[in-house]
C-alpha cells in the first residue's frame, strides 16, 4: 500500500518523539507499504521564528516571511530523515517545492493548485521513504509560499488525493476526535468515525485537531483520514463519508467567540433550548445563540466558558 503519514510539530518536539514518530514510520515501510511522510515544524519552531522576524521588523516583507517560516519544516524533514537513516532506512527528505507542490503567490495564506508527484514517485519507486516538508510549496516564479494555520495537514490531504494513497493518517497529541477535548471534560468518548460535515463544523467552531482547510480538501477530495495519536496505539478516528453518522458528535468552545457548539445532524431548535435550560439551571446565562445547519451555538460570558462546555456534554453525552 502507498500511506501518507503526517506528524505534528508536537509528535517531533525533542529527540525522544523525534524517534518515536521515525519508529512508527520504519515499522509501517517494514511491512511493505511505500511511506510519505508529510512533518510540520518540530515543536514550537514557527512562533520561535515568527518572533525573531518581528524583532527585526514590525512589517516584514511577506516574501521573506514565508522564505524564514518554512525553514521550520525544512529542517524537520532533514532531521526525520536523519533519524530514519539512522535506524537503516533509504530515505530522502524534500521540500515542498521538491515535493511538486505548485501553490498561489498568497503569501501567508497560500493555496495549492496542482502537485507534480514525478519526483516523489521516483524516490519511492527507488525504495526509499520519502519525508516532505509541510505547510510550504512555490510559486509558479519558484518562490516558496506559506499555506498558513493547518498547512501541513492540508498537505498531507492534497498529497494522499494526488498520489491516489490507500491510507492518509494524521498523527498529533490526541488519538482521534472525542465528544469534547478530553483535556477539558470529564467523560469524553472517542469517536469511531466522523462524517466530513461534521468535522468541518466542529474545527469551525473550536475543535484544534484538524484545520478546517484541511478538512475542506478531505471532503472535495473524498480522502478517509485517519486521525491517530503518535503516543499511543489507540485505533483512532477515521473521516469519511458517514451516511449513518450519529444525530449529535460533539461539543466545543471557541475562546474567541465566547461560544460553547453543539454539533450534529439533530442538533436544532430543540437541542439549543435544552443546552439553554441546563445552563440555567446552573446560573449560566445565554446573551444569545445561534442556529446553523448542523449545529447551534450558544454565547456566554468568557470567565463561564469551560463549566458551560462541562455542563452543555454531561447533558447530551452521559
Amino acid at each position: 500500500m502507498l500511506i501518507v503519514q503526517k506528524f505534528g510539530g508536537s509528535s517531533l518536539a525533542g529527540a525522544e518523539r523525534l524517534r518515536r514518530a521515525a519508529a512508527i514510520i520504519a515499522d509501517c515501510a517494514d511491512s511493505g507499504n511505500k511511506i510519505v511522510a508529510v512533518v510540520s515544524a518540530r515543536g514550537d519552531t514557527t512562533d520561535e521564528l515568527f518572533g525573531q522576524a518581528r524583532r527585526i521588523s514590525a512589517d516584514a516583507p511577506a516574501r521573506e516571511l514565508d522564505a524564514l517560516l518554512s525553514c521550520g519544516e525544512t529542517g524537520s524533514a532533514a532531521m526525520t530523515a536523519m533519524q530514519l537513516a539512522d535506524m537503516g532506512k533509504s530515505c530522502v527528505s524534500l521540500t515542498g517545492a521538491q515535493a511538486g507542490i505548485l501553490t498561489d503567490s498568497a503569501h501567508g495564506a497560500a493555496r495549492i493548485l496542482s502537485i507534480d508527484t514525478a519526483r516523489i514517485l521516483r524516490e519511492l519507486g527507488d525504495g526509499k521513504i520519502v519525508v516532505a516538508a509541510g505547510f510550504q510549496g512555490a510559486e509558479e516564479g519558484g518562490d516558496t509560499t506559506t499555506l498558513g494555520r493547518g498547512g501541513s495537514d492540508t498537505t498531507a490531504v492534497e498529497l494522499a488525493a494526488a498520489l491516489s494513497a490507500d491510507r492518509c493518517e494524521i498523527y498529533s497529541d490526541v488519538d482521534g476526535i472525542y465528544t469534547a477535548d478530553p483535556r477539558l471534560v470529564t467523560g469524553a468518548v472517542r469517536l469511531d468515525s466522523i462524517d466530513y460535515g461534521d468535522m468541518l463544523r466542529l474545527a469551525l467552531h473550536g475543535s484544534q485537531v484538524l484545520h478546517s482547510r484541511s478538512v475542506e480538501a478531505a471532503m472535495r477530495e473524498r480522502v478517509r483520514v485517519h486521525l491517530l495519536s503518535s503516543f499511543t496505539r489507540k485505533e483512532g478516528t477515521v473521516m469519511c463519508d458517514h451516511p449513518d453518522r450519529p444525530g449529535l458528535c460533539g461539543v466545543t468552545r471557541d475562546p474567541s467567540l465566547g461560544t460553547v457548539s453543539v454539533i450534529g445532524r439533530e442538533a436544532n431548535a430543540q437541542v439549543l433550548a435544552e443546552a439553554v435550560a441546563a445552563l440555567a439551571h446552573s446560573d449560566i446565562i445565554v446573551t444569545h445563540t445561534e442556529l446553523f445547519d448542523g449545529g447551534c451555538s450558544l454565547f456566554v460570558s468568557p470567565d463561564r466558558l469551560l463549566p458551560a462546555l462541562e455542563i452543555t456534554h454531561r447533558r447530551f453525552f452521559r
